[in-house]
């Protein structure tokens, strides 16, 4: 046996690029409200209810009615994300890591999006003339987190879900309107504990075959890991009608791959986005809070 074998061993390497385990992107864009804007500060206009008058005779006056106007203000915030690749490091590759690298910005862009939507779910939203009158959220619309818990501290269950539902019915919303649940892996286990959850006589066989919920009581659920807590550290399980919520895009997430002269021409992974998220509807938002233990 030739003792100069082990020259003619090849080390092999995979031609591509596995990205990590994360959240790939937003999940929350398409569950609320989304507007094109342009300019630092965008604002919205609102009208109120109003009410259609008797009329008691004939040739009577006509009813003058005073319709309440609001209004919201959006503020943009700008987010950037980049990163150089050396001439080197793309030849010890095998492959052009430009793409892999696009791929984590767009990801990391989009995740931001969705931290701008929790935060503005329950945030101070800014309202009068000019915006400036700042509006908070209103704490009627928290649902307990010892609902359901005989007087103890709980996660996520039905009798919650039945607290945010009549939450959302009390405003009167329309019953065609998507509404949302935003949910953690932890709490979503809690409530498949449930067994009105994973009952095919109570819901999809969804919860039954493949352990996750879709629809319940009305809400579409939505897993992310990017909830808050209180500040007794309970989660914050958001639920809102889609209008309740508005997402304001000043410039959509753009990635753009170019070269860096001054950087001995590596190569720039650069995106961006401009973008604002505010609370539209007091009556359309709310969070229950649930034990995290």
């Amino acid at each position: 046996m030739s003792v100069q074998i082990t020259t003619a061993f090849v080390e092999q390497y995979k031609g591509n690029v596995e990205h990590l385990v994360q959240q790939k992107g937003s999940r929350l864009r398409s569950s609320v409200r989304v507007e094109t804007v342009t300019g630092k500060n965008a604002f919205f206009e609102q009208l109120g209810t109003t009410s259609a008058s008797k009329r008691t005779s004939r040739h009577s006056d006509t009813p003058r009615l005073d319709v309440p106007h609001a209004r919201r203000r959006v503020s943009l915030v700008d987010f950037d994300w980049a990163d150089l690749i050396d001439r080197e490091d793309q030849v010890r590759m095998l492959i052009d890591p430009a793409g892999p690298y696009a791929e984590q910005a767009a990801y990391a862009l989009g995740r931001a999006m969705d931290d701008e939507i929790i935060a503005a779910a329950d945030g101070t939203a800014f309202t009068g003339v000019d915006g400036s009158t700042s509006t908070a959220f209103t704490t009627a619309n928290i649902v307990d987190v010892q609902v359901g818990g005989s007087s103890s501290d709980v996660g996520l269950n039905v009798a919650k879900l039945r607290g945010a539902k009549e939450i959302l019915d009390a405003s009167d919303i329309d019953p065609e309107i998507e509404r949302y649940m935003i949910v953690n892996a932890k709490q979503l286990k809690n409530l498949l504990a449930e067994t009105a959850v994973t009952s095919s006589d109570f819901n999809s066989v969804k919860a039954l075959v493949q352990g996750e919920v879709d629809t319940f009581l009305g809400f579409n659920f939505i897993r992310t890991q990017r909830i808050g807590t209180d500040s007794n550290a309970d989660d914050k399980v958001l639920f809102y009608a889609k209008p309740g919520i508005l997402l304001a895009l000043g410039a959509e997430p753009t990635v753009r791959i170019s070269e860096r002269d001054d950087k001995n021409y590596a190569q720039q992974v650069f995106a961006s986005m401009s973008i604002g998220a505010t609370r539209m509807q007091e009556e359309l938002v709310g969070f229950i809070e649930c034990d995290p233990s």
